[in-house]
């Protein structure tokens, strides 16, 4: 598989009780495996911008029972979830999609609880694939960084993810 979920899912650390934003949830390919890596008592809210996405991941929940990811039919700057409810946000194949990311990144600070943290997974620009952007659409790791850093996150860390993609991880400050 090209990002196999469980390599993702393992270096999100997600702990058993904790409230996720999955944004840009698409189908659910990571909100499915972080709902069941936060457990019952944990709540993932798939945002995503687009209905049909949201359509089907509702399908899919349906199907399987899942109780504890709510849908939410939102843009990333502009989610609609409550102030400081997350421990973690999840921006996955999507940051270079956003023309405003200091603006997805305020919202994410906003919906973060002190200490919170954030992911951002996308596709690396050195490595040419079948699917996802055309290279030159693709934004490196150091970039996003960067944009965490001037916005005030912490401890920010990256590394590959699976063989076409980059993961970039920072906290709040406490």
């Amino acid at each position: 598989m090209w990002l196999p979920p469980a390599e993702v899912i393992a270096a999100l650390a997600i702990r058993p009780g904790e409230t996720i934003a999955d944004i840009g949830a698409g189908t659910g390919y990571f909100a499915l495996p972080m709902a069941a890596a936060a457990g019952p008592h944990g709540k993932v809210f798939a945002v995503d911008a687009q209905q049909e996405m949201l359509a089907h991941l509702r399908q899919k929940l349906s199907d399987g029972g899942i109780q504890n990811i709510e849908l939410v039919h939102a843009e990333a700057d502009s989610t609609s979830l409550d102030d400081s409810t997350c421990s973690l946000v999840l921006l996955a194949n999507v940051w270079h999609e956003f023309d405003d990311h200091a603006a997805v990144l305020r919202e994410a600070k906003r919906v973060l609880k002190a200490g919170g943290r954030i992911a951002i997974l996308d596709w690396r620009p050195d490595v040419e694939r079948e699917a996802g952007p055309p290279l030159d659409h693709r934004i490196s790791a150091s970039n996003a960084v960067r944009d965490l850093e001037l916005a005030g996150f912490a401890r920010t860390a990256h590394t590959n993810a699976g063989k076409y993609s980059w993961l970039v991880q920072g906290e709040m400050p406490q």
